[in-house]
């Protein structure tokens, strides 16, 4: 079953050198087979939000939401159940300092 992990903070934070490096993370998951991809994102300012209304589209610049909490990355991970996508989402190093949201992705 194919999950999103999304990496989040809830507000600058400062990490000893090296524990966010999550190098070792991503060779660990390619070598089970379970990372299908991943990225890092440019900080909420980057962001432009899309909205359409009344046939006019809308842009914001910013996140969706306002709010302390912010996107910072993620990775796909196919696994066999939310057991073990909680467990590879553990060892992620930005477990430690921020959060990482697991969500399945849809499925008919």
């Amino acid at each position: 079953m194919k999950y999103l992990l999304l990496i989040c903070t809830d507000e600058p934070f400062e990490a000893p050198s090296g524990e966010l490096d999550a190098t070792a993370w991503v060779e660990e998951m390619d070598g089970r087979g379970v990372r299908l991809d991943g990225q890092r994102l440019e900080g909420p300012e980057a962001a432009t939000t899309v909205r359409v209304r009344d046939g006019s589209v809308l842009l914001t610049d910013g996140p969706f939401a306002d709010t302390k909490e912010q996107m910072g990355g993620f990775d796909i991970i196919d696994c066999a159940d939310l057991d073990e996508a909680v467990e590879i989402a553990s060892k992620h190093p930005m477990a430690r300092f921020g959060m990482i949201e697991v969500r399945p992705f849809w499925t008919e």
